[in-house]
């Protein structure tokens, strides 16, 4: 059984940075490219509520979150999210990292990574 579930795009070198390091250090994990199959809305929204909200969700540095309009960039509830992010996936973290135990975590640097799996 994977010990942890990665959620982001194949071809997005910090996704590639995460999983090369999980490797490295003989963690079991399994990868999904969200552009190829798409995280469920509920899902979604668990990943938001559990990371603190949607703005912890949503990466506000993106070139996808700078090409949206301001309008859209006012999003406020969970239904405006999901559609912004079922427009355009990349506004998502990368990448998402789920435990065994549910724990949820977003981004990817060798120091959080050896403190969430320790």
């Amino acid at each position: 059984m994977n010990v942890v579930q990665l959620y982001g795009l194949k071809n997005c070198s910090t996704c590639v940075k995460a999983m090369k390091w999980l490797a490295a250090q003989k963690i079991e994990f399994a990868f999904t490219d969200y552009r190829d199959h798409p995280v469920a809305p509920e899902q979604l929204t668990a990943w938001a509520l559990a990371l603190g909200g949607w703005e912890k969700l949503v990466n506000r540095a993106s070139t996808a979150w700078r090409n949206l309009s301001d309008e859209s960039k006012m999003a406020s509830g969970a239904e405006q999210w999901l559609a912004l992010i079922a427009a355009s996936p990349t506004l998502i973290k990368r990448p998402v990292s789920v435990t065994l135990a549910g724990v949820v975590n977003v981004g990817f640097s060798e120091k959080k990574y050896s403190e969430i799996f320790a």
